[in-house]
């Protein structure tokens, strides 16, 4: 990043960003996640420090573990997956775009994992282009 944040600048602009999203170290604890409030995967704050393992329905944990593997061993940077599911605020199915990006260090090195989950159902229905100071 160029340039230097506040904390508190920080703070906002990750609870600002239009995902929601959760960082692991490279010992597969859950550090943080924003939107706490407003989350589509909704946790306690009970998760913070426990193994990833403990957060994920049984059905998917082999494929988030595999995901992480090949993260530690640098086979894989990022894996990207989507679902449809009924979230409690819409009528109908929502497409939930589910990302892992390898957080590494400068030499390459493993230091975690971020997730990010968004609701791209608004966006599949993009078409054509809306300039700058359309409708608001």
């Amino acid at each position: 990043m160029i340039g230097v944040l506040s904390a508190q600048l920080t703070e906002i602009v990750l609870e600002t960003l239009p995902v929601e999203f959760s960082i692991l170290d490279a010992q597969d604890k859950v550090l943080a996640w924003n939107k706490h409030e407003t989350r589509i995967f909704k946790r306690p704050k009970g998760v913070i420090g426990r193994d990833v393992r403990q957060c994920h329905p049984q059905k998917s944990l082999d494929k988030v573990e595999r995901i992480i593997e090949e993260m530690k061993s640098g086979e894989r940077d990022k894996a990207r997956f989507w679902i449809e599911m009924m979230l409690e605020s819409e009528e109908t199915p929502q497409k939930i775009l589910i990302e892992y990006y390898a957080l590494r260090d400068d030499e390459g090195g493993y230091l975690g994992c971020l997730e990010v989950t968004q609701n791209i159902t608004d966006h599949q229905n993009l078409a054509g282009e809306k300039r700058l100071l359309g409708e608001k």
